[in-house]
């Protein structure tokens, strides 16, 4: 099957024999990690319906600005290579809800990254981040955010705004001081932040809708203030979580036990007030037996 021109490169090429074999089966899913790529095929990128493309670990450097015609494409994987910056044609793909970016050679995103609103899944980890980009403030919808081992010190003011975010992975930066903007970011499930600089937490207890918080391998003393409904991985969390468990066991108990009194205490008022209607001759008794004629 010949498709189009050869990409950036000008050449007819003929898609390879793998990717003919899987499209074969009808599924619009292309598998080309670990295959050993100096660039991406251009008939690839002539593939217009094609919605899931894997090409992680292949060692390429670059991508075609061919690619921009994907523009069915959902998931893109592209860990594991050695891409030094993302082109703005990437930008352009309107159905883009995964983007895999980890361990590549990336200093930053595009401003036009921020044109992917449908994109709910980025992973970047272990890249070259120093800063947290821009362009991700402008994406509110984007769920899960993976930037772990990057190098990142600080982050910006105006993180809430992407207020669509429920995990976010920080493990392996360079934090000294816990990022203020999470105060904010109440509707955080998961946060990790492994392996920083951090010393001390501040009260995390009014997160109410985080699930998962870890700080393993930080040179803080002691565990976060945390919701009781958090699970916290760290040094110490086994105990801190034991002696939760062991107070929200007695407050259980207490509960039950006062739940239990006071039932008993409504079976006795009830009791008593069937007592009293039984034992009144002159009034509801009587009442009770006499017939309609008598009454």
């Amino acid at each position: 099957m010949r498709m189009g021109s050869g990409g950036s490169s000008g050449r007819e090429e003929r898609l390879p024999s793998v990717c003919e074999e899987q499209l074969s089966g009808g599924d619009q899913m292309l598998e080309l990690t670990g295959r050993h790529l100096k660039h991406l095929p251009g008939p690839v990128c002539a593939l217009s319906s094609l919605q899931k493309l894997y090409i992680s670990g292949t060692g390429i450097k670059e991508l075609p600005e061919e690619i921009e015609g994907l523009q069915e494409l959902r998931i893109l994987a592209l860990d594991f290579n050695k891409l030094e910056e993302v082109p703005e044609a990437l930008c352009r793909l309107p159905h883009l809800t995964r983007l895999y970016l980890g361990s590549n050679r990336l200093f930053g995103l595009p401003a036009e990254f921020s044109q992917l609103q449908t994109l709910r899944c980025l992973w970047i980890e272990s890249n070259y981040l120093y800063h947290f980009p821009r362009a991700l403030l402008q994406m509110p919808w984007l769920q899960s955010l993976q930037m772990g081992d990057n190098r990142l010190k600080t982050l910006p003011n105006s993180l809430p705004r992407m207020r669509g975010l429920r995990g976010l992975w920080l493990y392996g930066n360079r934090f000294e001081e816990f990022p203020k903007p999470l105060l904010r970011m109440t509707q955080l499930h998961i946060l990790d932040l492994d392996r920083n600089k951090l010393t001390e937490f501040p009260d995390l207890t009014h997160l109410q809708r985080l699930r998962v918080f870890s700080y393993d391998h930080n040179p803080v003393e002691a565990p976060p203030s945390v919701a009781d409904t958090v699970m916290v991985v760290g040094e110490g969390a086994q105990e801190f979580l034991e002696a939760r468990e062991e107070r929200l066991q007695k407050l259980r108990e207490q509960e039950e036990e006062e739940q239990e009194e006071n039932e008993s205490e409504a079976l006795q008022a009830n009791m008593k007030n069937d007592s009293s209607v039984l034992d009144d001759g002159e009034g509801s008794y009587s009442a009770l037996e006499c017939s309609p004629e008598e009454t």
